[in-house]
């Protein structure tokens, strides 16, 4: 082999994809005073530029005034994040702005003085540092502050446990006054540090103490379900530094700007599933991707999968999938290939770790793949921003970005070793908590494609519904459902009146609160269950009941069930001698097709939010109630006293 064959690949090497001249332009644009007016084309900028070159893109975005740029982008949702830390936290910042500004989203940071954190943790509610989502950052100082010298393993080990107690108490204090999500994050331990004890056993023993610290630090994601741990050791271990010791003994930033920037990436991802804005459908490009060569040039044997090293590359990546799919993300195939020809090889290859029942779908053919996108989102009754697209070509990827801009663009190059870090690099699939209806989630699409067959056997619509026999059950949630109702809320879009993202402790306070209902919405019908689809929040306010929130799942769409649950509630009002029901939509750029929603249901607008006048505000007076459609059945419980209504 040539001295070129040996060259392993860069990281970066799919360059090709990015535009190094994206960072050119935006500092152009800076210095012309400009950035702010051409805001709305920075997102695209940005999706072409590499890794390396964000934070000082997000260290211009960062100077610019929000609200100068919210004038000119007024869509943009803004995310207000308190940074508060053991250290120097402001370094965080432009990285986050960069980010956060990748999906679309302004970022409005208020950093605290370095050393503030416990305090700023249990700040009691209601103050003005109070957001949605809190990023406290922690370093080895936050352990080693308040040691003396000579010290030992023993006298960390001492600290460590202290410490660990006062975080515990103060995150405690934080998720007590409901200030919202909570992100954290585990602590390097610093060779330098390590290599103070020359007593080779007591550096193994500080090993250990330093482990169980961040296994304390870990656990506490389990203990209070608003917060989230961002474990910085994967991230070092890509080669990461973990610090510089002149910004660490000068600036007191004592994480590397390196690292903060890969933080900054994983808290991005954070803010954008609490946002709702997790993907759902990774298409899959197959010739060059899922296995090398060209299948209808070298046939299902020739092609490279699972002898030789690229070969066992491509199996590693199909492995890789396969361990996503099993976590309810829904396979498809977008490939210019012919079909008989791809389903012979996923059927029969032996090296094949993806199989035919594998995907929800194979759109194999000749069309442009943004076609055979948007077919595979009509099929699975998705929108397009719940897709992941991955493809070997730059000429597809740009096609596909330029054609649709809402899918999440994955470049993978020649290098199969490359495939799964730049898969995951992202984390498009990034779920606050995984819930049965997630592991459910493809055996539920593929009964769908078993309904849309009866759908096209009969007549009519009406004649499709009447054959369901489909079955709507309302009542409050077990315990074990808070997680899937949370989901819904962070991650239902369109059918979502109100669009309030609520958290497992948010949605457990709403429960708990006199005279609120939180009613989950199950289905089912003779091809299956669908399982929890919908909630509705309810809440008692003197004679009148008000709907505060109403969100359900694209996949029970236009069967009945949303005009079902509104009935439903409707007398359930009239019944406990409400005079009526009072509901709401506030606007979202993704439920526009539902704000005449409640006037079809009987409602009558009675107002406008004065600051957004797309805001409506509607009332019933339970004089006229329309019956839940006759094609369903349809029981409902709105808590331990009430019977079921049949």
């Amino acid at each position: 082999m040539t001295q070129a064959q040996h060259r392993i690949p860069s990281p970066d090497s799919t360059a090709a994809w990015h535009d190094r001249a994206s960072l050119a332009t935006l500092r152009d644009l800076y210095r012309a005073g400009k950035l702010a007016a051409e805001y709305g084309s920075v997102r695209a900028l940005l999706s072409r530029m590499p890794r390396a070159d964000l934070p000082a893109a997000g260290q211009l975005l960062a100077r610019l005034d929000l609200e100068e740029v919210r004038r000119h982008v007024p869509d943009a949702p803004v995310v207000s994040v308190p940074v508060t830390g053991e250290s120097t936290v402001a370094p965080v910042v432009g990285p986050l702005t960069a980010e956060l500004a990748r999906h679309g989203l302004l970022l409005d940071a208020k950093v605290a003085p370095y050393g503030s954190y416990l305090q700023d943790l249990m700040r009691p509610a209601g103050t003005a540092q109070d957001a949605d989502l809190m990023l406290c950052v922690l370093d080895a100082h936050t352990v080693l502050g308040d040691l003396t010298v000579p010290w030992r393993a023993e006298d960390v080990e001492d600290a460590a446990r202290a410490r660990l107690a006062l975080i515990s108490s103060a995150v405690r204090a934080h998720q007590q006054a409901g200030r919202g999500l909570l992100v954290l994050n585990t602590v390097p331990l610093h060779r330098h540090v390590t290599h103070q004890l020359v007593d080779l056993r007591c550096r193994a023993r500080l090993g250990a103490v330093w482990r169980e610290f961040n296994s304390g630090l870990l656990s506490l994601a389990a203990e209070h379900p608003g917060v989230v741990v961002v474990d910085l050791d994967p991230l070092i271990g890509e080669g990461v530094p973990a610090g510089e010791p002149r910004a660490a003994q000068y600036a007191r930033a004592r994480l590397s700007e390196p690292l903060l920037a890969a933080y900054a990436r994983e808290a991005a991802h954070i803010v954008r599933a609490r946002l709702g804005r997790t993907r759902k459908v990774l298409v899959l490009d197959l010739d060059g991707t899922l296995w090398g060569g060209v299948l209808g040039e070298d046939g299902p044997g020739g092609i490279e999968l699972g002898a030789g090293l690229r070969g066992e590359a491509f199996v590693e990546f199909q492995r890789v999938i396969r361990q996503l799919a099993s976590q309810g993300v829904l396979l498809a195939v977008s490939s210019k290939n012919d079909a008989d020809a791809v389903s012979q090889a996923l059927r029969t290859h032996p090296a094949m770790v993806l199989r035919e029942h594998d995907f929800v779908h194979v759109n194999a053919n000749w069309k442009a793949k943004h076609d055979n996108l948007r077919d595979i989102a009509e099929r699975l009754g998705l929108g397009l921003d719940s897709f992941v697209f991955a493809d070997d070509s730059l000429f597809e990827c740009g096609l596909v970005g330029e054609q649709l801009p809402e899918v999440a663009v994955v470049r993978v190059d020649d290098e199969p070793a490359l495939h799964p870090g730049a898969l995951l690099a992202d984390g498009w699939f990034d779920l606050f908590e995984l819930t049965e209806a997630d592991l459910e989630r493809a055996d539920r699409y593929r009964t769908e494609a078993r309904r849309q067959e009866f759908r096209e056997d009969v007549d009519s619509y009406q004649a499709y519904l009447d054959g369901l026999g489909l079955e709507v059950t309302l009542r409050p949630p077990d315990e074990s459902e808070l997680a899937r109702v949370s989901q819904l809320t962070l991650r239902t879009n369109q059918f979502h009146l109100a669009t309030e993202r609520l958290d497992v402790p948010q949605v457990a306070d709403r429960m708990a609160h006199p005279g609120s209902y939180v009613i989950a919405v199950h289905a089912r019908d003779r091809f299956g269950d669908h399982g929890l689809v919908g909630v509705l929040f309810l809440r008692r306010d003197g004679e009148v009941l008000r709907i505060d929130n109403f969100a359900l799942s694209c996949r029970v769409f236009a069967r009945g069930i949303e005009s079902a649950c509104v009935a439903a509630v409707l007398e359930f009002a009239r019944d406990t001698m409400a005079k009526a029901v009072a509901s709401r939509y506030l606007p979202s750029p993704r439920n526009a097709a539902f704000a005449a929603f409640y006037a079809d249901q009987g409602f009558t607008p009675v107002g406008t939010d004065p600051d957004d006048p797309d805001a409506v505000f509607f009332r019933h007076d339970l004089r006229d109630i329309a019956p839940a459609p006759a094609h369903l059945r349809l029981h409902a419980t709105f808590g331990p006293d009430d019977g079921d209504r049949t």
